[in-house]
């Protein structure tokens, strides 16, 4: 072999070398791609199961709605979203109000536009506010639903229906049955926005909606009630309290831990929510007169908790519920901006009270 045979060779070698190369990158490239396609158009968060509510007007692009689907946290990669719109085939986008979450993958999300899923239409909105009570919770029923509010307040209050949803649910017990508690079901609707899709739903299917809600975040907080010592109850009637006597983040867990430390020593809690509760009434100044009335909820006449919660209880209030702050203060009482100052003695908070009562 001579020379220029010899460098032949080693040329066809480097080019088959190249050749070999060329095509496992472009096949690196294509798995790559693959693989960041399929990621791109999955769920965007596989654990957040919560329902968002998504409206897609008249005319509507196909653009414009991986737009209002990627403003809404729905999209984990628009390109990858574009590219998906654009060879799947969606040609009859449907304009509507939809119901989606952030666990759904874009093949549904899609499909469900395409077609206008009735499975994801969004036909009731039902806000139950925080704090707010089981007639205000009946109001916000009745005004979306085909129920009064009697019908809504006269079901939930029946025995016989209170019996079957305690033998479903874990943390309905008799507790709710005392003859003392105004709204059997009070503190355990839990306060969401809630998406009614059925075409007909019956009072029972939406109260399973609210309880199945109910159930989702108690259950995360199974273990940190039976370590507390309490009932579901108990913690729900105490956390209830403390939701509707503060105003911001801060306060709560310390306005649990002056209440604990009453409970402990064995004093009334002397709460003025209990009170206004137990007269089904709203506002801030409270009477000689109204500490008078005759109620278990009434903290100011019966040593403990009250007999039951007083308001619909979100999750941060459960929580600042167990999560107490410890301290040694007795008394607190909130400014008129909102702001709390506690105390350890009856003394100084009388004080504080004269310097700072502005009802």
């Amino acid at each position: 072999m001579d020379l220029k045979d010899k460098i032949n060779g080693i040329k066809d070698s480097k080019q088959k070398t190249l050749l070999i190369f060329s095509v496992i990158l472009v096949f690196i490239i294509i798995v790559a791609g693959i693989v960041f396609y399929s990621n791109g158009i999955g769920a965007a968060d596989k654990n957040d199961g919560e329902l968002i509510n998504i409206n897609i007007p008249n005319g509507t692009s196909a653009s414009q709605i991986i737009e209002i689907l990627d403003e809404n946290g729905l999209i984990k990669n628009k390109l990858c979203a574009k590219i998906k719109m654009k060879i799947g085939g969606y040609d009859s986008l449907q304009a509507n109000n939809y119901v989606f979450s952030k666990n759904m993958n874009l093949s549904e999300i899609f499909e469900a536009i395409n077609t206008g899923d009735f499975k994801y239409l969004s036909k009731n909105v039902i806000t139950i506010i925080e704090g707010s009570t089981i007639p205000e919770a009946a109001e916000s029923v009745a005004s979306k639903l085909g129920f009064t509010k009697d019908e809504i307040i006269a079901k939930w209050s029946d025995k016989t229906y209170l019996n079957e949803l305690i033998k479903e649910y874990w943390f309905l017990t008799d507790e709710i049955l005392n003859s003392s508690i105004m709204f059997p079901l009070e503190g355990y609707i839990y306060p969401e926005t809630y998406f009614v899709t059925e075409t007909d739903p019956t009072l029972e299917s939406v109260t399973k909606m609210f309880l199945d809600k109910t159930d989702e975040e108690l259950s995360k907080r199974k273990e940190a009630i039976n370590k507390s010592g309490n009932t579901v109850h108990e913690i729900l009637s105490l956390a209830s309290v403390v939701q509707n006597e503060s105003l911001f983040e801060k306060d709560r867990a310390k306005i649990a831990g002056v209440f604990i430390n009453r409970l402990n020593k064995g004093m009334a809690l002397q709460s003025d929510i209990t009170v206004l509760y137990a007269l089904q009434e709203k506002r801030v100044n409270v009477t000689y007169d109204d500490l008078t009335v005759d109620s278990k909820y009434n903290t100011y006449r019966y040593a403990g908790l009250p007999v039951g919660p007083v308001c619909a209880v979100p999750s941060y209030s459960i929580d600042a519920t167990l999560n107490y702050e410890k301290s040694d203060y007795l008394y607190f009482f909130a400014t008129k901006d909102g702001e709390v100052i506690y105390n350890k003695t009856l003394a100084a908070h009388e004080k504080t009270v004269q310097e700072n009562l502005w009802y």
